[in-house]
């Protein structure tokens, strides 16, 4: 497979990421209509494209902030997509019958669709972290958030006014719960072959 080339539109991605407002700014005034006119002319309102506009902003920053998005064609088309296979799925959650995807030939960009392949594998791999996180201790939840963001082990002992070998152990442990859940849930094998 050839490495698809970084679109210039890179630059919205690393702006979400950065959370720089005009950059936000600029994707709320350039796309978020479409959006929403696809929504009202689906079964919505503007309070539900708002909601999806924002769910997948969410999305987009986190993803961006893990540093596994590289946009290989235009911001638009990738962000319309998203935003209406959420949509489309939220339709399909709230009714009886299904509602099938038909990508249009307008939106069918083959670099856009293996993005959002990459983007929804990556919310579903995330949403099964927070909800095993969510599972563990009080201690264990605080204890691995420091050490997300406290550059040292030791430091993290410190705020927790206990002892570096104890932080280190008591870690090893949590994560070691942790994995252990994320590896027998039921939809971990198929993200893992993704």
């Amino acid at each position: 497979m050839v490495k698809s080339k970084i679109h210039p539109d890179q630059m919205y991605i690393e702006g979400i990421a950065a959370n720089n407002s005009a950059v936000i700014q600029s994707i709320y005034k350039k796309f978020v209509p479409k959006v929403v006119m696809f929504v009202m002319n689906n079964s919505g309102d503007k309070e539900h494209a708002q909601d999806v506009v924002q769910e997948v902003m969410i999305l987009l920053f986190n993803q961006a902030k893990a540093k596994t998005l590289q946009l290989t064609c235009p911001f638009d088309a990738y962000f319309f997509l998203l935003c209406k296979r959420k949509w489309l799925n939220e339709l399909k959650k709230t009714s009886n019958k299904g509602v099938t995807i038909n990508e249009d030939a307008v939106s069918m960009n083959e670099s856009a669709l293996e993005l959002i392949g990459q983007t929804e594998e990556f919310d579903e791999r995330q949403q099964l972290f927070d909800v095993m996180f969510q599972k563990l201790g009080d201690k264990c939840q605080e204890l691995l958030k420091l050490s997300f963001t406290t550059k040292t082990m030791e430091e993290v002992a410190a705020k927790l006014n206990v002892t570096y070998g104890y932080v280190r152990k008591k870690k090893s442990l949590c994560v070691g719960q942790l994995t252990q859940w994320i590896q027998e849930a039921g939809n971990f094998k198929s993200l893992k072959n993704n």
